[in-house]
């Protein structure tokens, strides 16, 4: 005979079943009976922890094989990157040859050099892309990040890695790696520590009292950098982008031009043509904007936007003088051509005894600044031009003349010309009589 409970005698979570003459309790799945107290369910912890350990292996497995497939894919990136910088011909240029002066760095030495990109690490913007400093083997260097790469030559850039890397001028700035596993490359300079030329003009607590001698110096250093990529460097190589800012200055202030790995290789004799013209507003060639034709001749018109910077160290593009008087070309140019240069020079200088000089290199930037690149002169004659003027700046006695200039000298004293110096000096009665009196 059944006997009805009043109350299940089974504990939570258990579930009782009446039997005839008692009854007995059930656990859930996951659960078991106390051995001690049938009426009670405790935890099968067993196949629970068999369970949970299952899962977490299947995650990890998962993981592990994500992980694997994003590596693969990332190595495959890497390799597609490097194939399409040219990166084997570089890595294999570098193996063929000892000492070789030049290193393939990888995306993760270039990170934990700059910190990630870290904003603070920035030294210098450009057209081209942003530098930061960074530490590689113990020791600083400049790393530009660029923004963009000619598609055209993307196939060319280990090549031309190879010939910028092996190019060594002491007012150049030496290329000495690049990274090649990124989609735009990255290249590695050495550190220059005393910031840009732009900065030393401009800034006038940082580059007051600059002499005439330091800016001659400066600009003879920067044309003979640039004379040097024009005609020793094989094939030659057109800088693209020549300004102030690109003209870095080390602990001496000796000049050093920079950011020339994005420049154009002359192959050939011929002008290169570009897809997208590319520089500084206010430095770049008339003739290079309409053409697309970058040649030496345009490096020449920019160098020629500099000289006018050491000159009056005013802005090359002033933003808050009218449209006309905006441009620091059209402003010179029209002074040179009323004879009123005085008023655009920087007062630093423009009251020297060296305004001869001083209109001498005016000159020069004239001739450079000429809309016809044909007939503006060669960076070679430039650099020329300012060691002549530098040596005669340095040495006034030691003046070389011109066969021309050699025989009037030797007719002027073969005939006793009297030289009349009275449109310089003008004497008063009174000194007329004192000199009479000495007599």
């Amino acid at each position: 005979m059944n006997v009805p409970l009043k109350k299940n005698p089974c504990s939570k979570p258990g579930k009782c079943h009446n039997l005839q003459g008692g009854y007995h309790c059930s656990c859930p799945l996951g659960w078991h009976n106390n051995h001690n107290n049938l009426q009670e369910c405790e935890l099968n912890w067993v196949p629970l922890v068999g369970i949970c350990s299952g899962i977490v292996a299947l995650c990890f497995v998962g993981l592990g094989t994500y992980m694997i497939l994003e590596r693969r894919d990332l190595s495959k990136i890497k390799e597609k990157y490097i194939q399409q910088h040219g990166g084997w011909i570089l890595l294999e240029e570098i193996k063929s040859k000892q000492g070789f002066g030049f290193t393939i760095f990888t995306r993760q030495q270039i990170e934990q050099a700059t910190n990630n990109f870290d904003r603070a690490n920035i030294i210098g913007y450009g057209g081209q892309g942003t530098v930061y400093k960074g530490t590689l083997r113990d020791q600083m260097f400049a790393i530009k990040k660029c923004k963009i790469i000619d598609e055209s030559r993307k196939g060319e850039f280990g090549k031309e890695m190879l010939i910028l890397s092996q190019i060594n001028h002491k007012n150049i700035v030496k290329l000495v790696g690049c990274c090649v596993e990124v989609e735009v490359p990255m290249l590695v300079y050495e550190f220059v520590s005393n910031g840009t030329l732009f900065q030393y003009i401009h800034n006038k607590k940082q580059g007051s009292c600059i002499s005439l001698a330091t800016r001659l110096r400066i600009a003879q250093e920067s044309a003979e950098a640039l004379a040097y990529l024009h005609f020793s460097a094989s094939p030659p190589i057109f800088h693209g982008d020549v300004k102030s800012a690109n003209i870095l200055l080390d602990q001496n202030y000796t000049a050093k031009v920079s950011d020339f790995g994005a420049s154009i290789l002359a192959l050939t004799d011929e002008a290169q043509f570009v897809s997208l013209v590319q520089g500084t507003r206010g430095y770049l060639d008339p003739e290079y904007m309409q053409s697309c034709q970058l040649t030496e001749k345009s490096d020449v018109y920019s160098f020629g936007v500099v000289l006018l910077e050491l000159l009056t160290r005013k802005p090359v593009i002033d933003f808050d003088a009218p449209e006309k008087e905006m441009s620091l070309c059209t402003r010179f140019l029209s002074a040179m051509k009323e004879k009123n240069m005085q008023n655009l020079l920087d007062d630093e200088i423009s009251n020297e005894d060296d305004m001869q000089m001083i209109m001498e290199v005016a000159e020069l930037a004239k001739q450079c600044l000429n809309i016809k690149g044909d007939e503006r002169p060669t960076i070679k004659e430039v650099a020329e031009e300012l060691d002549r003027i530098r040596k005669l700046k340095l040495h006034p006695w030691d003046q070389v003349y011109t066969a021309e200039e050699l025989e009037t000298l030797h007719s002027q004293e073969s005939h006793n010309i009297v030289i009349d110096h009275s449109e310089y000096f003008s004497m008063d009665k009174e000194a007329e009589e004192i000199i009479d009196v000495g007599r």
